[in-house]
């Protein structure tokens, strides 16, 4: 028999007021309010000011001419500000990709040949770390413009391997220029073929490992991989004309996108996005849920939810609306009740790559010597091999100097991570110091070295502004 002293006693829910949950949504709200106010409030003071001044806030600067000449680029004479702001971004990004590939392969190399038996290797790469790491990457690049520019003048006798009237290589204080291949319209149809070889390799190099790892001899799954690579690569430099039918296709594609009315766009990536809202908050409750309902929903649930749900309904407001971003993306102007730039870039997408196909005969890359005239290297908009101008290739060899030598530490640590019985089982299994390194070390020690040398592919992004 229950008395009323053993009766369970719950507790009392607390008013909202006192709600520990409720306080907390409260305050972050009120919190960003106060954020969104004061960033009104400045907003609206410097628009009072500016127009006190006469002046206004605008980026007509951007379309007006700068009237300033770049050393280096796809296009050393910009007509407006936003041009040269393209060539500037274009030129970060090439140093960026190109520096990270070779800073990558040189920092592996180093960190592996510190930890080589080999006295020379061992010394010359632990000199190479404790002197590099301690000279500021200014001082580096400064170093190597100058080193540079005792090359001499830009001539014939700078030429390096001649081939007839032109060379291979050309190097003077004007610049460095070598072959380069320059890409065709017809490149999208071997990128194509190129693209199924890639994954039939990697489909090859688990072949050839599974016989390996089942005991039945040497599998040379990397040359394998290589191969089959090479094969369709060849077979797409020869029967990319055959996609050729193909910009028919892409041409009746481009007319629709031409013809179709612009609201079908509008209801077409309206849907899109409700439907991706509605994917997100559906998947998240389907995590929630347990046999007797739904359980008990934390700060961070709620605010998936509501943010999928918020993002969604902006984007369905954003596509049906008078005036939408898409629009601003082409450079034309808003139409009333349209998402007309969507419809054009589709559009132009869709001519350009069927125009690309029309164009099957020629090959989807043209190699190119080095060429000059008149003492000069031809624009570089001229498919006359890569031109890289002394200051710009300065900088690049000095990023690539520094920021190998911490990727080269990072990688060493990472290696001496990696348990000493690993190395000891692979070499019990037969395999060659190569193999060993290859197959069993790197892939385990990148999986710790990965985050330092990604803030070093960081900081080798941002110390291109030193070009300035």
């Amino acid at each position: 028999m229950v008395t009323d002293q053993d009766a369970i006693i719950l507790p009392e829910k607390p008013p909202f007021y006192r709600d520990i949950r409720i306080i907390k949504w409260i305050a972050q709200f009120a919190a960003l309010a106060v954020v969104f106010f004061v960033f009104w409030l400045l907003a609206t003071q410097l628009d009072k000011n500016l127009t006190a001044q006469g002046k206004e806030i605008s980026f007509d600067f951007l379309s007006k001419p700068v009237g300033i000449t770049l050393s280096d680029g796809f296009n050393t004479t910009p007509n407006s500000a936003m041009q040269a702001l393209a060539v500037g971004i274009t030129n970060t990004l090439r140093v960026t990709f190109s520096g990270i590939i070779a800073a990558i392969v040189l920092g592996t190399v180093l960190g592996v040949a510190r930890l080589s038996d080999n006295w020379i290797v061992n010394k010359a790469s632990t000199i190479y770390v404790e002197t590099i790491r301690n000279i500021p990457v200014l001082v580096q690049i400064v170093f190597w413009q100058v080193l540079l520019r005792g090359l001499g003048p830009l001539s014939a006798d700078s030429a390096i391997v001649p081939v007839g009237d032109k060379a291979l290589f050309y190097a003077s204080a004007k610049g460095i220029s070598f072959p380069w291949f320059n890409p065709n319209q017809t490149r999208w149809q071997w990128i194509a073929i190129f693209a199924v070889g890639v994954y039939v390799a990697k489909r090859v190099y688990a072949w050839r490992i599974g016989i390996q790892e089942a005991g039945k001899g040497e599998a040379r799954a990397g040359t394998w991989m290589l191969l089959t690579l090479s094969v369709f690569g060849l077979v797409g430099w020869f029967a990319h004309p055959l996609a050729g039918f193909l910009h028919h296709v892409f041409a009746f594609i481009a007319g629709i996108f031409e013809n179709v009315p612009v609201l079908i766009f509008q209801l077409i990536f309206s849907l899109l996005i409700a439907y991706v809202a509605y994917w997100v908050i559906n998947t998240r409750l389907k995590l929630l849920k347990t046999p007797n309902g739904y359980g008990k929903f934390s700060d961070d649930d709620w605010y998936r939810i509501f943010a999928a749900g918020l993002v969604g309904l902006l984007g369905v407001a954003l596509f049906m609306s008078k005036s939408n971003i898409s629009s601003a993306i082409v450079g034309q102007e808003a139409v009333a009740g349209t998402s007309m730039g969507l419809q054009q870039m589709f559009e132009i997408f869709s001519s350009k790559f069927g125009a690309g196909l029309a164009d099957s005969g020629a090959a989807p890359f043209t190699g190119n010597l080095p060429a000059l005239t008149d003492g000069r290297f031809i624009n570089m908009d001229q498919a006359v091999g890569k031109v890289f101008n002394i200051q710009f290739f300065a900088l690049w060899v000095g990023l690539v100097v520094y920021t190998a030598v911490f990727i080269g530490e990072a990688v060493r640590a990472g290696v001496l991570a990696v348990a000493k019985g690993q190395s000891e089982a692979g070499l019990a299994l037969g395999l060659r110091r190569g193999q060993l390194l290859r197959m069993i070390v790197l892939p385990q020690a990148f999986r710790i070295v990965l985050p330092p040398i990604g803030n070093q592919f960081l900081n080798l992004f941002k110390n291109s502004s030193l070009a300035i």
